[in-house]
Protein backbone atom coordinates (compact mmCIF):
# COMPACT_ATOMS: atom_id res chain seq x y z
CA UNK A 1 0.00 0.00 0.00
CA UNK A 2 1.05 3.84 0.26
CA UNK A 3 1.37 6.72 2.19
CA UNK A 4 -2.00 7.65 0.98
CA UNK A 5 -3.71 5.64 3.12
CA UNK A 6 -1.84 6.81 6.24
CA UNK A 7 -3.46 10.76 4.91
CA UNK A 8 -6.80 9.61 4.77
CA UNK A 9 -6.86 7.91 8.25
CA UNK A 10 -5.20 10.71 9.45
CA UNK A 11 -7.94 13.14 8.16
CA UNK A 12 -10.92 10.83 8.89
CA UNK A 13 -10.60 10.42 12.50
CA UNK A 14 -9.43 14.24 13.33
CA UNK A 15 -6.07 14.36 13.96
CA UNK A 16 -4.28 16.97 11.71
CA UNK A 17 -3.56 18.81 14.55
CA UNK A 18 -1.81 16.36 16.49
CA UNK A 19 -0.12 14.16 14.39
CA UNK A 20 2.09 16.33 12.12
CA UNK A 21 3.16 15.00 8.51
CA UNK A 22 6.05 16.64 6.31
CA UNK A 23 5.12 15.54 2.64
CA UNK A 24 8.84 14.31 0.59
CA UNK A 25 9.01 15.53 -2.95
CA UNK A 26 7.50 13.27 -5.32
CA UNK A 27 10.17 12.41 -7.75
CA UNK A 28 12.91 9.82 -6.88
CA UNK A 29 16.44 10.82 -6.65
CA UNK A 30 20.26 9.59 -5.67
CA UNK A 31 20.42 9.22 -2.19
CA UNK A 32 24.01 8.54 -2.25
CA UNK A 33 27.02 9.47 -4.39
CA UNK A 34 28.89 6.55 -3.26
CA UNK A 35 26.16 3.46 -4.22
CA UNK A 36 23.08 3.51 -7.16
CA UNK A 37 20.36 3.99 -4.74
CA UNK A 38 17.39 6.13 -5.53
CA UNK A 39 14.90 7.16 -3.07
CA UNK A 40 12.58 9.59 -1.80
CA UNK A 41 14.03 13.07 -0.85
CA UNK A 42 12.84 15.90 1.44
CA UNK A 43 12.35 19.73 -0.61
CA UNK A 44 14.97 21.54 -0.99
CA UNK A 45 13.90 25.09 0.06
CA UNK A 46 17.88 26.90 -0.19
CA UNK A 47 17.84 28.46 -3.38
CA UNK A 48 14.03 30.20 -2.54
CA UNK A 49 12.62 27.33 -5.07
CA UNK A 50 15.00 27.74 -7.97
CA UNK A 51 16.59 24.92 -7.45
CA UNK A 52 15.46 22.11 -10.60
CA UNK A 53 16.24 18.15 -10.70
CA UNK A 54 15.82 15.40 -13.52
CA UNK A 55 15.23 11.92 -13.14
CA UNK A 56 17.95 9.74 -11.50
CA UNK A 57 19.52 8.92 -14.73
CA UNK A 58 20.20 12.81 -15.79
CA UNK A 59 17.10 13.37 -18.13
CA UNK A 60 13.98 14.82 -18.15
CA UNK A 61 12.14 18.09 -16.83
CA UNK A 62 13.47 20.27 -15.31
CA UNK A 63 11.69 19.94 -12.33
CA UNK A 64 11.53 21.55 -9.01
CA UNK A 65 13.12 20.60 -6.13
CA UNK A 66 10.73 21.99 -4.04
CA UNK A 67 7.15 22.57 -3.88
CA UNK A 68 5.13 25.14 -1.44
CA UNK A 69 3.31 21.85 0.14
CA UNK A 70 6.34 19.74 0.46
CA UNK A 71 8.66 20.38 3.68
CA UNK A 72 12.42 20.00 4.49
CA UNK A 73 13.10 17.24 7.50
CA UNK A 74 11.82 19.20 10.62
CA UNK A 75 13.66 17.07 13.03
CA UNK A 76 17.39 16.07 11.61
CA UNK A 77 17.51 17.89 8.52
CA UNK A 78 17.93 15.36 6.23
CA UNK A 79 18.60 15.54 2.60
CA UNK A 80 16.76 12.13 2.09
CA UNK A 81 14.33 9.27 4.01
CA UNK A 82 17.34 7.18 3.88
CA UNK A 83 18.81 9.45 6.02
CA UNK A 84 16.13 9.29 8.47
CA UNK A 85 16.19 5.64 8.74
CA UNK A 86 20.28 5.80 9.05
CA UNK A 87 19.84 8.30 12.03
CA UNK A 88 17.97 5.68 13.97
CA UNK A 89 20.18 2.67 12.92
CA UNK A 90 17.77 1.34 10.38
CA UNK A 91 20.02 0.32 7.40
CA UNK A 92 17.82 -2.33 6.20
CA UNK A 93 18.10 -0.61 2.80
CA UNK A 94 14.36 -0.42 2.25
CA UNK A 95 14.18 3.37 3.17
CA UNK A 96 10.13 3.60 2.84
CA UNK A 97 7.31 5.34 3.12
CA UNK A 98 5.37 6.13 5.23
CA UNK A 99 6.86 6.63 8.26
CA UNK A 100 5.44 7.16 11.61
CA UNK A 101 7.88 8.71 13.83
CA UNK A 102 8.08 9.71 17.28
CA UNK A 103 9.50 12.81 17.88
CA UNK A 104 10.22 12.93 21.51
CA UNK A 105 12.58 9.37 21.38
CA UNK A 106 13.86 10.02 17.63
CA UNK A 107 12.59 6.69 16.42
CA UNK A 108 10.61 4.81 13.72
CA UNK A 109 7.51 3.50 15.18
CA UNK A 110 6.23 1.90 12.08
CA UNK A 111 6.90 2.13 8.13
CA UNK A 112 4.00 -0.60 7.21
CA UNK A 113 1.38 0.99 6.12
CA UNK A 114 -1.09 -1.38 7.02
CA UNK A 115 0.17 -0.94 10.70
CA UNK A 116 -0.34 2.40 10.45
CA UNK A 117 -3.83 3.16 9.43
CA UNK A 118 -4.65 0.44 12.32
CA UNK A 119 -2.72 2.70 14.50
CA UNK A 120 -4.38 6.13 13.41
CA UNK A 121 -8.01 4.38 13.91
CA UNK A 122 -7.83 3.21 17.94
CA UNK A 123 -4.39 4.53 19.38
CA UNK A 124 -4.87 7.93 19.64
CA UNK A 125 -8.82 8.87 20.23
CA UNK A 126 -8.29 10.59 23.08
CA UNK A 127 -6.76 13.15 20.79
CA UNK A 128 -8.94 12.67 17.89
CA UNK A 129 -11.53 15.46 17.16
CA UNK A 130 -13.49 12.49 15.01
CA UNK A 131 -12.65 9.85 17.83
CA UNK A 132 -16.28 8.27 17.74
CA UNK A 133 -15.29 7.24 13.53
CA UNK A 134 -14.25 3.51 13.82
CA UNK A 135 -12.42 2.63 10.92
CA UNK A 136 -12.22 -1.23 11.69
CA UNK A 137 -15.31 -2.07 13.91
CA UNK A 138 -15.30 -5.47 15.98
CA UNK A 139 -18.31 -6.65 14.12
CA UNK A 140 -16.79 -6.04 10.67
CA UNK A 141 -13.53 -7.54 11.13
CA UNK A 142 -14.58 -10.80 9.35
CA UNK A 143 -15.80 -9.50 6.84
CA UNK A 144 -12.83 -6.65 6.14
CA UNK A 145 -10.06 -9.19 6.12
CA UNK A 146 -11.92 -11.31 3.34
CA UNK A 147 -12.39 -8.71 1.40
CA UNK A 148 -8.64 -7.78 2.04
CA UNK A 149 -7.13 -10.90 1.69
CA UNK A 150 -7.92 -10.34 -2.35
CA UNK A 151 -7.85 -6.42 -2.73
CA UNK A 152 -4.01 -6.13 -1.57
CA UNK A 153 -2.30 -9.17 -3.77
CA UNK A 154 -4.88 -8.21 -7.37
CA UNK A 155 -5.36 -4.69 -6.66
CA UNK A 156 -3.23 -2.75 -4.80
CA UNK A 157 -0.38 -5.19 -5.40
CA UNK A 158 -1.65 -6.19 -9.03
CA UNK A 159 -0.92 -2.84 -10.38
CA UNK A 160 2.43 -3.24 -10.19
CA UNK A 161 2.47 -6.70 -11.20
CA UNK A 162 1.20 -5.41 -14.20
CA UNK A 163 3.88 -2.65 -14.45
CA UNK A 164 6.72 -4.34 -13.58
CA UNK A 165 6.37 -7.59 -15.53
CA UNK A 166 9.64 -8.66 -17.56
CA UNK A 167 7.48 -11.33 -19.77
CA UNK A 168 4.66 -11.56 -21.45
CA UNK A 169 3.17 -14.31 -19.63
CA UNK A 170 4.17 -13.04 -16.38
CA UNK A 171 2.26 -10.12 -18.03
CA UNK A 172 -0.85 -11.64 -19.07
CA UNK A 173 -1.30 -13.98 -15.61
CA UNK A 174 -0.91 -10.21 -13.66
CA UNK A 175 -3.28 -8.61 -15.88
CA UNK A 176 -6.00 -11.27 -15.64
CA UNK A 177 -6.02 -11.63 -11.88
CA UNK A 178 -6.84 -7.33 -12.44
CA UNK A 179 -9.58 -7.47 -14.10
CA UNK A 180 -10.80 -9.98 -12.46
CA UNK A 181 -10.40 -8.71 -9.31
CA UNK A 182 -11.32 -4.68 -10.56
CA UNK A 183 -14.50 -6.83 -12.09
CA UNK A 184 -15.60 -8.50 -8.29
CA UNK A 185 -14.92 -5.01 -6.62
CA UNK A 186 -17.33 -3.65 -9.30
CA UNK A 187 -20.24 -6.38 -8.76
CA UNK A 188 -20.01 -6.06 -4.31
CA UNK A 189 -20.34 -2.24 -4.65
CA UNK A 190 -23.03 -2.41 -7.10
CA UNK A 191 -25.36 -3.77 -4.11
CA UNK A 192 -23.68 -2.10 -1.04
CA UNK A 193 -22.37 1.17 -0.33
CA UNK A 194 -18.77 0.11 1.06
CA UNK A 195 -16.47 -2.71 0.21
CA UNK A 196 -17.07 -4.50 3.65
CA UNK A 197 -20.92 -3.55 4.02
CA UNK A 198 -22.98 -0.84 5.07
CA UNK A 199 -20.22 1.10 7.05
CA UNK A 200 -16.98 3.07 5.40
CA UNK A 201 -13.56 0.71 6.88
CA UNK A 202 -9.95 0.41 6.42
CA UNK A 203 -10.57 -1.76 3.68
CA UNK A 204 -11.85 1.09 1.76
CA UNK A 205 -9.30 3.24 2.33
CA UNK A 206 -7.06 0.32 0.70
CA UNK A 207 -9.05 -0.02 -2.10
CA UNK A 208 -9.65 3.42 -3.17
CA UNK A 209 -6.36 4.49 -3.06
CA UNK A 210 -5.60 2.31 -6.30
CA UNK A 211 -8.63 3.47 -7.63
CA UNK A 212 -8.03 6.87 -7.12
CA UNK A 213 -4.64 6.68 -9.56
CA UNK A 214 -6.14 3.93 -11.59
CA UNK A 215 -6.87 5.81 -14.89
CA UNK A 216 -4.62 8.33 -14.56
CA UNK A 217 -1.32 6.74 -13.82
CA UNK A 218 -1.96 2.90 -13.86
CA UNK A 219 -3.72 2.36 -17.10
CA UNK A 220 -1.12 4.20 -18.94
CA UNK A 221 2.05 3.63 -16.86
CA UNK A 222 1.02 0.22 -16.16
CA UNK A 223 -0.48 -1.12 -19.18
CA UNK A 224 -3.90 -2.25 -17.19
CA UNK A 225 -5.97 -1.07 -19.59
CA UNK A 226 -8.27 -3.79 -19.57
CA UNK A 227 -10.45 -1.75 -17.24
CA UNK A 228 -11.18 2.20 -16.51
CA UNK A 229 -12.57 3.90 -13.23
CA UNK A 230 -14.19 6.14 -15.49
CA UNK A 231 -15.89 4.10 -17.55
CA UNK A 232 -17.68 1.91 -14.43
CA UNK A 233 -20.46 4.20 -13.19
CA UNK A 234 -20.64 2.14 -9.81
CA UNK A 235 -16.95 2.47 -9.04
CA UNK A 236 -16.64 6.27 -10.04
CA UNK A 237 -19.41 7.25 -7.94
CA UNK A 238 -17.50 4.83 -5.13
CA UNK A 239 -14.61 6.85 -5.26
CA UNK A 240 -16.70 10.19 -5.68
CA UNK A 241 -18.53 8.57 -2.03
CA UNK A 242 -14.68 8.99 -0.37
CA UNK A 243 -12.97 11.77 -2.04
CA UNK A 244 -16.11 13.91 -0.69
CA UNK A 245 -15.69 12.88 3.25
CA UNK A 246 -14.33 15.51 5.21
CA UNK A 247 -10.62 16.06 4.69
CA UNK A 248 -10.08 13.61 1.96
CA UNK A 249 -10.01 15.48 -1.03
CA UNK A 250 -7.17 17.80 0.46
CA UNK A 251 -5.12 15.12 0.79
CA UNK A 252 -4.96 14.62 -3.05
CA UNK A 253 -2.50 16.31 -5.49
CA UNK A 254 -2.80 14.58 -8.73
CA UNK A 255 0.05 16.75 -9.97
CA UNK A 256 2.88 15.29 -7.49
CA UNK A 257 1.43 11.27 -7.57
CA UNK A 258 1.67 11.30 -11.14
CA UNK A 259 4.67 13.05 -11.40
CA UNK A 260 6.30 10.38 -9.13
CA UNK A 261 5.01 7.74 -11.09
CA UNK A 262 6.19 8.92 -14.48
CA UNK A 263 9.26 10.61 -13.51
CA UNK A 264 11.24 8.01 -11.35
CA UNK A 265 11.39 4.83 -13.60
CA UNK A 266 13.55 5.91 -16.43
CA UNK A 267 13.81 2.16 -17.20
CA UNK A 268 10.04 2.69 -17.67
CA UNK A 269 9.97 6.34 -19.07
CA UNK A 270 13.26 7.20 -19.76
CA UNK A 271 12.84 11.16 -20.82
CA UNK A 272 10.06 11.70 -17.64
CA UNK A 273 7.20 12.65 -20.08
CA UNK A 274 4.16 13.24 -17.85
CA UNK A 275 0.90 12.66 -19.60
CA UNK A 276 -1.39 14.99 -19.40
CA UNK A 277 -4.81 12.85 -18.58
CA UNK A 278 -8.17 12.74 -18.47
CA UNK A 279 -8.43 15.13 -15.50
CA UNK A 280 -9.86 12.40 -13.14
CA UNK A 281 -10.17 14.45 -9.90
CA UNK A 282 -12.59 16.87 -11.74
CA UNK A 283 -14.76 13.74 -12.13
CA UNK A 284 -14.72 13.03 -8.67
CA UNK A 285 -16.33 16.56 -7.66
CA UNK A 286 -19.76 15.51 -8.75
CA UNK A 287 -22.15 14.08 -6.90
CA UNK A 288 -21.97 10.77 -6.16
CA UNK A 289 -25.66 9.60 -5.05
CA UNK A 290 -24.96 6.19 -3.07
CA UNK A 291 -26.43 7.66 0.13
CA UNK A 292 -29.64 5.32 -1.92
CA UNK A 293 -27.72 2.49 -0.51
CA UNK A 294 -28.35 3.95 3.40
CA UNK A 295 -32.01 3.73 3.11
CA UNK A 296 -34.07 1.50 5.41
CA UNK A 297 -35.77 -1.26 3.37
CA UNK A 298 -38.40 -3.30 5.51
CA UNK A 299 -40.05 -6.78 4.62
CA UNK A 300 -43.07 -8.11 6.00
CA UNK A 301 -44.42 -11.55 5.08
CA UNK A 302 -45.62 -13.03 2.07
CA UNK A 303 -43.70 -10.47 -0.17
CA UNK A 304 -45.13 -7.40 1.24
CA UNK A 305 -43.38 -4.45 1.97
CA UNK A 306 -44.40 -1.74 5.11
CA UNK A 307 -42.90 1.31 4.98
CA UNK A 308 -42.57 4.52 6.63
CA UNK A 309 -44.19 7.73 5.47
CA UNK A 310 -40.43 9.51 6.34
CA UNK A 311 -38.69 6.40 4.22
CA UNK A 312 -41.29 7.31 1.20
CA UNK A 313 -40.14 10.40 1.40
CA UNK A 314 -36.56 9.78 1.23
CA UNK A 315 -37.01 6.56 -1.49
CA UNK A 316 -35.58 7.48 -5.25
CA UNK A 317 -37.25 6.03 -8.10
CA UNK A 318 -34.23 3.56 -9.11
CA UNK A 319 -34.29 1.84 -5.77
CA UNK A 320 -35.39 -1.29 -4.38
CA UNK A 321 -37.44 -2.15 -1.55
CA UNK A 322 -35.75 -4.57 0.11
CA UNK A 323 3.36 14.22 19.22
CA UNK A 324 3.91 12.09 16.10
CA UNK A 325 5.14 12.59 12.46
CA UNK A 326 4.01 10.58 9.43
CA UNK A 327 6.59 11.44 6.97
Amino acid sequence: MSARTGLDARALKGLEDVISITVVMPIWQRTNPKDEHVGWMFADHSSSGNNVVTNSAGLGGPFPASYPSNEADPIFNARSVREIYEKVNDKDGKYTVPILFDKKLKTIVSNESSEIIQMLNSEFDEYASCAEVDLEPEDMKEAMAAVDSWIYPSLNNGVYKCGFAHTQEAYNAAIDELTAAFDRAEDILSTQRFIAGKRFTLSDIRLFVTLLRFDEVYVVYFKTNTRSVANSSVLLNYCRDIYQMDGVAETVDMHQIKEHYFCSHPDLNKFSIVPRGPDFERLLQAPHGRESFDVKRRRISKGQVSISDEDKSTLKSDVSVDSLEVV
